[in-house]
Formats: structure tokens, C-alpha cells, sequence
């Protein structure tokens, strides 16, 4: 019997759910994943349009100099902490209160968060401070990788069976991998790309659901969706074929036939097959940008900003979306440098400043194609880093805190639980490495849930979300 490629991405999307939520114990009802066949179809109805961008930090962003304690109890613990080791200038890593008044943040609707903790971005974020108090930007604290609730008792006991955690934590590939797919190092799909997988079907072109700005990344595989890459300046083309091969339109032709005509080997006909969609992929691409211009400059006044040059084919592309065929797109753009064991304050400051200014133009971008409330962006990192100072930078941690920023985005207030100001509280597993809160199984839920993915759908995107007391952190309209 022939099965509809939307009922058999159900179909599949259901068998893993239910394989999913057996490891996990859940006591989800069989008929509820029954329902969840019908509601994946259901994803498809429509002609409305949703993507999402993940910005991905590489080396583990410090979190701790980017949302930092204004308030002058906790700016005090904080700078008592964070200042200079044996050998170092005052102030070690701490950086003067009367340089964030400008960007200390308040919420809305008199939320008070930990010990009455106020926070203040970096000084260099005065544009995503403004997108806070527009109430377009959210801040989620505390989240990072969990297979289930943990406790710092359960994180110390010996008992990883009970007890599970996260593998080969503190290790940048390992726990980028995992960020991306809730997996170490040799995972071959993430969350990301398990939405693809359930949005593909809704897509004219299925090969433009998961676009990435930045390469190769297992955030954008899924088990069916594959990742298409551009570069800043848009469709990657065969480099002869595009145009003449050493000087000849003929050479160039003759390359063409090459790599897409019919085989009887099958691993040539593959490649030759593959080539020919990267080929007439490129030629779609290329079509739909080609009339697409522009107002919102993503140029910053001095130097080249790497991020906002992703960015802005991002926008280029979403502008895109109709001759492209998509309804649902999943992005990457990604920037590095944020592994900062040293000379933090000065770098850290020019990440900032970058980060700020690129995330800002991309949401004057979408307002400029009026679809501000379809497109969320949202941060990611490897992990965060320590409170505590190694004398001029900080280590690798766990826990961090991350921007969500859109249109749709309930903005203006903070979201998961303040860590305390400490070295030595339950919340944080020594030198001030947060034990994480919030799973970013919670996180990927909420942003997949506004994207259109069923509650039943939820665990083939975040498998361990069963474990979880909530799937929705509410940072979403």
C-alpha cells in the first residue's frame, strides 16, 4: 500500500515518540500517539509562515558578562568573586557598576526574581536592551543540557542510573553536540533538523526547511530533512559550472553532463543525483534572491560584523520564501572566539557589541518584510562558564543564560530561575558553574510548539521531555 509522504513522516515520527517516551518512562497513553499521526498531517494545513533562527556561540559564551547583578548586594557577591587573582589588576574580570546604568533591566509587570536580583546587560548591548523594554526580547536563565531534573545531591551521587546526566559534560564538542542534538559528539541529527522533519512536508521544496548560513552543524539534520547550506553571499554554485571552466562554455557543459547524467553504478548515479540537486538547487536560489533588496543596513560603521552578514542572507531568504515554496524554515548562523580563558574583558566586549548589533539589525529586518511575528530568534552556546575568575577569563561550565528575540517572543521579563550570586549554593556544581534548571529540552518544546509542532509530536524533537513537569516556558505568544 502506498503511504502519502506526510502520513509516513507520522508514521515515523510516531514509532520514535513512542520508543522515546518508553525510555523515558512517561505515562503518555498509546492513544494519545495515536492522535499524534493525524496532528503531524494537521502541521501541514495552512498557508501561514514560521521560521526559526538559532545563533550558536561557539567556545561556550560567559554568560556571566552578559546578563550581570546591577543591583548593589548582588554586584557587590558578583565583583567579590569575579575580581583579580594572585598576580592580577584590581577588579579581575568584574567590570565597573556605573558602566551598566545604561543597560540595567527592568521588568515588566514588577517581576522580582531571585534575592530582588537585577540585571544588567553587557554595556555594549544597548540596542537588545531596547528590544527588552519593547517587550521584543527575553531573557531565559539558567538553561542548559538534562536527561531529567537534577539536584545537586543527585548530581553528586554515584548512582548515574537514577541519576542520569549529561555525557562528557564541560567538553566543547561534546556538549555543542548535545546543545544541538541532546547527544555527545557523533550524533548524526538535532532538534533543529527533527523539526524539519516534521515541517518538510508543508514545504513545496522540502530541501529549503533547514538552511544553514554557518556549515555543517548536526543542529539542521534531521532523519529525513537535510541541511542546505548557503554562504553570506547566497547559493553555493559547482565551481565550474557556473561559469566557464579555464575559459570554456563548452568545458563548463561538458562538466555539467558529467556530474548529472544516468548511471548504471549506483554509487555514480548517487553522486550524479546528489550533484544534480545541489546544482538546480543553486539555480532556485540564486533566481529567488536575485530581485531581493534590502533597507535595513547590516553593515556596521567600522570593520565587518561576520554574524550580521549570515544574518542578512537569512532575511534575504526569508524575504525569499514564496518562489523558494517554503512555509516552515529552520535556520543556523553561528558565530566563535567565546572560549575565553583569558583577556575576557576585552573581548568579550567586542563579541557583545557584535552580537548586539547583528541580532538588532536581522529584527528591524523582519519588521522591514512584516514578518517580525513569524520569525524567533534565539541564542545558544556550547555552555556557560565559571562566576569564579581564573585571573584574567573564566572556565568552562554548564548552565547559561539566553536571549529569544521576535515578534511573538512575551518579551520584557525573564524566564527559568535566577541562579544565586554564589560559589557554593545548590544551583551551581563549584567554582560557580551553574547546575542548569531549565533542559533545553523545555527550551526547544516552547519554540517548537509556537512553530507548529503537536503536543504528542513534541518527544521525537526533544526526546527527553517526558521527564520534564513542563513542555512550555511561556516566553512565546
Amino acid at each position: 500500500m502506498h503511504i502519502g509522504k506526510a502520513n509516513e513522516l507520522s508514521r515515523r515520527a510516531f514509532l520514535r515518540r513512542s520508543k522515546q517516551l518508553a525510555v523515558a518512562g512517561s505515562a503518555s497513553s498509546f492513544a494519545l500517539g495515536l492522535a499524534g499521526i493525524g496532528e503531524a498531517a494537521a502541521f501541514s494545513a495552512g498557508n501561514d509562515y514560521k521560521a526559526l533562527v538559532c545563533i550558536f556561540l561557539y567556545g561556550g559564551n560567559d554568560h556571566n558578562s552578559t546578563l550581570m547583578p546591577f543591583d548593589s548586594v548582588n554586584y557587590d557577591l558578583y565583583s567579590a568573586i569575579r575580581g583579580g587573582g594572585p598576580g592580577q589588576t584590581a577588579g579581575g574580570i568584574t567590570l565597573a557598576r556605573s558602566s551598566l546604568a545604561a543597560t540595567a533591566l527592568t521588568p515588566s509587570g514588577g517581576q522580582v526574581l531571585t534575592n530582588n536580583l537585577q540585571y544588567a546587560l553587557a554595556p555594549q548591548m544597548t540596542r537588545l536592551k531596547a528590544l527588552f523594554d519593547a517587550g521584543r526580547m527575553a531573557p531565559l536563565l539558567n538553561v542548559g543540557p538534562l536527561i531529567a531534573p537534577l539536584t545537586l545531591a543527585q548530581y553528586n551521587s554515584s548512582n548515574l542510573v537514577a541519576n542520569p546526566r549529561p555525557a562528557k559534560l564541560f567538553s566543547h564538542n561534546d556538549q555543542q553536540s548535545t546543545w544541538q542534538s541532546s547527544k555527545p559528539e557523533g550524533a548524526t541529527d538535532g532538534w533543529g533538523g527533527r523539526m524539519g522533519d516534521l515541517a518538510m512536508s508543508s514545504n513545496a521544496n522540502a530541501l529549503f526547511t533547514c538552511i544553514s548560513a554557518t556549515g555543517n552543524a548536526v543542529f539542521l539534520s534531521g532523519q529525513t530533512a537535510l541541511t542546505y547550506q548557503v554562504s553570506s553571499a547566497g547559493a553555493l554554485a559547482v565551481n565550474g559550472i557556473k561559469s566557464n571552466l579555464y575559459g570554456s562554455s563548452a568545458g563548463s557543459a561538458a562538466l555539467r553532463t558529467l556530474m548529472t547524467q544516468t548511471s548504471n553504478n549506483v554509487f555514480e548515479a548517487e553522486y550524479n543525483r546528489v550533484a544534480k540537486r545541489s546544482i538546480d538547487a543553486e539555480g532556485v536560489v540564486t533566481a529567488a534572491l536575485q530581485p531581493i533588496t534590502l533597507a535595513t543596513s547590516f553593515r556596521p560603521a567600522t570593520g565587518r560584523n561576520s554574524l550580521a552578514e549570515q544574518l542578512q542572507v537569512v532575511a534575504r531568504l526569508i524575504a525569499a520564501r514564496q518562489p523558494l515554496g517554503a512555509r516552515r524554515q529552520v535556520f543556523m548562523v553561528s558565530m566563535g572566539g567565546y572560549d575565553l580563558h583569558d583577556n575576557l574583558i576585552t573581548n568579550q566586549a567586542n563579541l557583545m557589541g557584535q552580537l548586539d548589533f547583528a541580532m538588532d539589525a536581522f529584527y528591524r529586518a523582519t519588521v522591514e518584510l512584516g514578518v517580525a511575528d513569524k520569525v524567533t530568534t534565539f541564542t545558544a552556546s556550547d555552555f556557560g562558564r565559571t562566576l569564579q575568575s581564573n585571573g584574567d577569563g573564566s572556565d568552562h561550565g554548564w548552565g547559561s543564560h539566553h536571549f529569544i528575540m521576535g515578534g511573538a517572543v512575551n518579551g520584557g521579563r525573564f524566564y527559568g530561575v535566577a541562579p544565586q550570586i554564589s560559589v557554593s549554593s545548590p544551583d551551581q556544581v563549584g567554582q560557580g558553574r551553574l547546575l542548569p534548571q531549565i533542559s533545553v529540552d523545555q527550551y526547544a518544546s516552547t519554540l517548537a510548539t509556537w512553530f507548529g509542532v503537536s503536543a504528542s509530536e513534541l518527544p521525537s524533537v526533544s526526546p527527553n521531555i517526558g521527564r520534564f513537569a513542563t513542555a512550555n516556558l511561556g516566553f512565546m505568544a
